[in-house]
C-alpha cells in the first residue's frame, strides 16, 4: 500500500499529516516506511529524533568533453533539448545542472569526444524507529532538479519492502510532485479553507486525475469557513476524509517538533479515517 500526501502549495500541513499517519501505523504494528520526497527541505525525520542515520551519495550521469577530440561541430548542442550544452567560438559549454542524462548529446557526437561521468547531486539518508522506517533525499545546494533525488528516495523505500509506504510529496504540481506520487495507490490532498488553498487544490486535483490515482481531501486549519472547500469537493465528487481544527495548541506543538498523535492525543481522532484506509479498512 502506497499512500502519497500532497498539496498544491507549501504550508498546508502536508508533513503534519504524513508524520502522524506514519506514527499511528507504526503503533498499529504495521511495518511502515515514511518517504520524505521534499528533497529541497526534508524535515519528516526531525519528528523522530535520536535515531542514527545512514547516508549514501546520489549521483547522476553528467556530460564531459575531451577537448582534444572535439571538432566543435555543435551537433551535441543541437541534439540537447534541455539547453545543457551551448556552442560558442571557444568550444562547447556545458551546464550540468540542466542535464537530464538522456544521452542524446553523446549519440550525436561524430568523434566520441563526449562521454558521461558521475556527478553528485545529493545524499540519500535512512533510519528506523522500531517498525517505522524513514528514507529521505537531501539535495545539494545549487542543484536545479529535484527529480533524481526523489527517484532515489522512492527506490530506497521500495528496497525495504515495508507493508505500507507514506510518501510526503514536495509542494506544488510540477515534475517533482509527479515523480513522488507516481505509482501510489491513493493520494491525500492537504489543503486549507482559504481562496489560495482552493485555487491550488484545484490544480493538484487535475494533476492527480491525470495520473489516474484516486484521491481524497484532508482539510487542515478548519473552522467556520469550511464550506469553501466542502462545496468544491462535493461538486467534484471528492470526499473530505479528515478535518484538523484550527487550534493554537497544534501550531505551537508542531513548531516544537511535537507529533499530535504522540504528544497531543486529544487530536488523534482526526487521523482515524486515514489510518483505517492505510490498514485496508476505510471508514
Amino acid at each position: 500500500m502506497k499512500i502519497a500526501i500532497a498539496s498544491g502549495k507549501g504550508g498546508t500541513g502536508k508533513t503534519l499529516v504524513s508524520t502522524n499517519l506514519a506514527h499511528l501505523l507504526a503503533e498499529a504494528h504495521a511495518r511502515v516506511c515514511l518517504v520524505d520526497c521534499d528533497v529541497e527541505a526534508p524535515n519528516c525525520h526531525l519528528f523522530f529524533p535520536g535515531q542514527p542515520l545512514q547516508g549514501a551519495p546520489v549521483s547522476v550521469a553528467s556530460p564531459h568533453i575531451d577537448k582534444a577530440a572535439c571538432m566543435r561541430c555543435g551537433k551535441c548542442a543541437r541534439a540537447c533539448r534541455y539547453g545543457a550544452l551551448a556552442q560558442t567560438r571557444e568550444g562547447i559549454l556545458i551546464f550540468p545542472e540542466l542535464c537530464h542524462s538522456c544521452g542524446a548529446c553523446a549519440r550525436a557526437c561524430p568523434t566520441g569526444a563526449l562521454t558521461y561521468a558521475d556527478r553528485p547531486v545529493g545524499v540519500l539518508e535512512s533510519g528506523a524507529n522500531g517498525p517505522l522506517n524513514f528514507v529521505f533525499g537531501k539535495m545539494n545546494v545549487g542543484e536545479a532538479m529535484a527529480t533524481p533525488l526523489i527517484k532515489a528516495a522512492r527506490t530506497g523505500a521500495q528496497a525495504l519492502a515495508c507493508d505500507i509506504e507514506i510518501i510526503d510529496c514536495p509542494p506544488g504540481s510540477s515534475c517533482p510532485v509527479i515523480a513522488a506520487a507516481r505509482g501510489a495507490d491513493f493520494v491525500y490532498l492537504v489543503t486549507e479553507p482559504t481562496p489560495f488553498g482552493l485555487h491550488d487544490l484545484q490544480i493538484a486535483v487535475a494533476v492527480v486525475r491525470a495520473l489516474g490515482i484516486p484521491c481524497a481531501i484532508v482539510l487542515n486549519r478548519c473552522g467556520d469557513n469550511d464550506a469553501l472547500i466542502s462545496d468544491y469537493a462535493r461538486a467534484q465528487n471528492i470526499a473530505v476524509e479528515a478535518k484538523i481544527p484550527y487550534d493554537r495548541r497544534i501550531a505551537a506543538g508542531y513548531s516544537g517538533g511535537a507529533l499530535l498523535a504522540r504528544d497531543l492525543p486529544e487530536f488523534t481522532a482526526c487521523f482515524a479515517p486515514l489510518l483505517a484506509r492505510a490498514l485496508g479498512n476505510p471508514l
